[in-house]
């Protein structure tokens, strides 16, 4: 069954644009990754500054080959900036000068990894 990265970000109020900005400007590079099945990035609404970054996989292996491939590029600058962390795509772009990398959004990044047990979806006609 399938596995679940949820990938915990601590943001300040002041960065809450640019993480999401960021997110934005990545929409469809993790998408077309063989084994992945699922991304949502979530807001905080009640009094925390903790983003949640979901990803669902197929298996550990189709996770890990993603960080090795698209994710590590992502990190070393490549196809965008740098990421916010593992799990999600937002690419650092805007914000420094030329040749410096810009600062994350996050100050701190927390990684939980979950195998899935059950699940329900809703019933079709």
């Amino acid at each position: 069954m399938s596995i679940v990265k949820i990938n915990v970000l601590t943001v300040p109020d002041e960065q809450r644009e640019v993480l999401e900005k960021r997110f934005a400007s990545r929409a469809g590079s993790v998408e077309n990754s063989d084994g992945f099945e699922w991304f949502e990035l979530l807001r905080p609404v009640e009094g925390t500054d903790t983003y949640l970054v979901y990803t669902r996989w197929r298996d550990e292996a189709a996770f890990q080959a993603w960080m090795e491939g698209p994710m590590k590029a992502a990190h070393q600058g490549g196809s965008g900036g740098s990421a916010e962390g593992a799990g999600g795509g937002a690419g650092t772009g805007a914000g420094a000068g030329a040749g410096e990398r810009p600062r994350p959004a996050a100050s701190a990044s927390t990684l939980w990894s979950f195998e899935v047990v059950q699940q329900a979806a809703p019933k079709q006609g």
